[in-house]
């Protein structure tokens, strides 16, 4: 194993930053950390780069123990979220600044600089400095210099959220690519959910500094551990509801009823249980479907570009958000709701997930 974080903790004073934090990163895997803001993410990196010696637990790299000590120590190559190339050397010498430390020949250095910047397609801007380049070049200079030292584990710490949103997701490709030639064992921190499923072949899920969920991104939103996991990963909303029938599993929900798939562990009739239903779950019908599971009344009509957002007040009161392609019930209408019963998430008031049999 590349990196293993076993029982990881750290508190500022009285806050705890960090609760007993584990998980590994095989060789050649890309995890991406994910959370929200303040759960822990930026401790934990810095604990794994050297930055702070957290208060419990180790940190070890390719087996050993490195916990103890400094950066220089420890094979990391960083991009942090703010650009941190050196003003004042072009780029082919930002490259080459960390090539020293790590012990490369200086006759190397020219060799490796210009691998890694042709990998990063800047081999055209080696002696341009670094207000002559744009947010995504200077993103990209930063990985350049971070793996010209052939680093045991590549971290990237939010490296795309100060970039806009079409800029993000071109990086986001450069990023997979550049993952796929090297080999790179990398550590991808963000709070975008769609970056993190995207990229990662695991996803480490934080929650108020511990780990919420470890496993493949549709594995954890396909059959969330947890409500918080549910509800972070993709979007959803959340009814309340209760156990109608057991066999099979029928659940009251906004005074209508919903039969979902067979459950392996259900809770017994009349006990409250919470769902979380997908909007792309979720289809508008006329008012006298028979196929409908829930009715209501259309509140708000979001023209998002490539679908409609279609909020649905349920008999209850509460609202629903539905995905639509064509065009969009009028506000006000009186509409039916048909749930694809596979994508429902169910837990049980404690929090545990009602599983499929």
């Amino acid at each position: 194993m590349m990196l293993n974080v076993d029982g990881l903790g750290h508190r500022y004073g009285t806050e705890r930053a960090l609760d007993d934090v584990s998980f590994g990163l095989d060789t050649g895997e890309l995890v991406a950390v994910l959370g929200p803001s303040g759960c822990g993410k930026t401790t934990l990196v810095q604990a794994i780069a050297g930055h702070l010696t957290p208060t419990a637990g180790r940190v070890r790299l390719r087996g050993h123990d490195v916990t103890g000590q400094p950066p220089e120590r420890r094979a990391v190559g960083l991009v942090f979220q703010q650009s941190t190339l050196y003003p004042h050397m072009t780029v082919g010498e930002n490259v080459a600044y960390g090539l020293g430390p790590q012990g490369v020949d200086p006759d190397e250095h020219e060799a490796i600089v210009d691998e890694y910047l042709d990998l990063v397609n800047l081999a055209d801007r080696r002696t341009a400095y670094p207000n002559e380049l744009s947010g995504g070049q200077q993103r990209r200079a930063e990985l350049a210099r971070a793996l010209a030292p052939q680093p045991d584990l590549l971290v990237l710490d939010e490296p795309l959220s100060a970039l806009d949103r079409a800029l993000r997701v071109q990086l986001r490709g450069e990023i997979a690519r550049i993952q796929r030639e090297t080999g790179v064992t990398t550590l991808f921190v963000t709070h975008d959910q769609q970056e993190a499923m995207e990229l990662a072949d695991r996803l480490v899920v934080m929650h108020g500094g511990a780990v919420a969920a470890v496993g493949p991104p549709r594995r954890l939103y396909e059959s969330p551990p947890t409500p918080f996991v549910a509800s972070f990963l993709g979007r959803s909303t959340e009814l309340p509801a209760t156990i109608a029938a057991t066999e099979p599993l029928r659940l009251a929900v906004g005074g209508d009823e919903l039969t979902l798939p067979d459950a392996g562990r259900t809770p017994p009739v009349g006990a409250s249980v919470r769902c979380l239903f997908r909007p792309h779950g979720l289809s508008i019908r006329p008012p006298e479907d028979a196929d409908a599971e829930l009715s209501g009344t259309v509140r708000r009509v979001a023209d998002l570009g490539r679908r409609y957002d279609v909020t649905v007040e349920t008999d209850d009161g509460t609202a629903l958000v539905v995905e639509r392609r064509r065009e969009p019930p009028a506000v006000g209408e009186a509409v039916a709701v048909a749930v694809d019963a596979g994508s429902v998430v169910a837990f049980t008031a404690a929090g545990e997930p009602i599983d499929a049999a």
